[in-house]
């Protein structure tokens, strides 16, 4: 059985790391080298940074960031943010980040997933959706930082991309993210069922538990999380030892 993946995540602000509730009220809570730095070594399996500042200097500074990123760090990490364009991707590649994920800009243009997973290879490219739960039980994915509704689903959205060449999904649970719930498992299952390419879990870790049971009866390949690291209510070893004390398997 492949080894699970524990993934921190690191919202960057200008240059900063910021953690919300539901994507609002933004809280200062690192520099963002020194915490990736910190949790390669406590044996994050890889790291995923989130450019949130819009602006185009934002984009120039972030670039700037993931230099410094690539020559701190030993493990892989992924970017995103603001990536339009398969020219934004290259720069954030050819600055050395190992993956790029595209939200916003996929929803708007889905032939972007191909052109970049043409000359890069599917493998560099992940695609993150951040959706919510209707009043139906339909997942609705949203756009710009989840503050647009769109006109994709999750599952179907999920597997188009899929179709068009991403390597991954990276599936954030609005209705979860930043409360430290747990996450909806049951979302999660089906989700990897229906795909042939890794699932990347995201929004609601609170405790262990909550990252096993998305591992297992989530049956996602990876668990990202945030605030339990942030604020240092777990180290990332804290949390692989634990797994591999209940049997899942991870790399320690």
């Amino acid at each position: 059985m492949l080894a699970k993946r524990i993934i921190p995540c690191l919202d960057v602000k200008d240059g900063r790391v910021v953690k919300g509730i539901n994507f609002l009220g933004l809280k200062d809570v690192g520099d963002a080298v020194e915490l990736g730095r910190r949790y390669a070594l406590e044996g994050a399996d890889e790291l995923v940074y989130l450019d949130i500042s819009a602006t185009l200097e934002g984009r120039k500074t972030f670039a700037e960031l993931v230099s410094r990123v690539a020559e701190a760090v030993n493990i892989p990490f992924t970017v995103g943010g603001g990536i339009r364009s398969l020219d934004d991707a290259s720069r954030l590649l050819d600055a050395g980040a190992d993956k790029i994920t595209l939200n916003s800009a996929a929803i708007a243009r889905p032939e972007l997933i191909g052109e970049i997973a043409a000359k890069y290879g599917r493998q560099f490219v992940v695609v993150a959706i951040d959706a919510k739960s209707g009043p139906d039980g339909r997942w609705q994915a949203t756009t710009h930082g989840g503050n647009k509704p769109s006109d994709k689903e999750l599952f179907s959205w999920a597997r188009e991309a899929e179709e068009r060449g991403a390597g991954e999904i990276l599936f954030t649970s609005m209705d979860h993210d930043g409360t430290r719930n747990g996450y909806p498992c049951e979302v999660y299952a089906a989700l990897s069922d229906s795909l042939g390419i890794p699932v990347i879990a995201s929004g609601g870790a609170g405790s262990v538990a909550d990252i096993a049971a998305v591992l297992t009866e989530g049956k996602a390949d990876a668990a990202l999380a945030a605030s339990i690291f942030h604020y240092g209510q777990y180290t990332v070893a804290e949390v692989k030892r634990q797994l591999a004390e209940t049997g899942i398997p991870v790399r320690l």
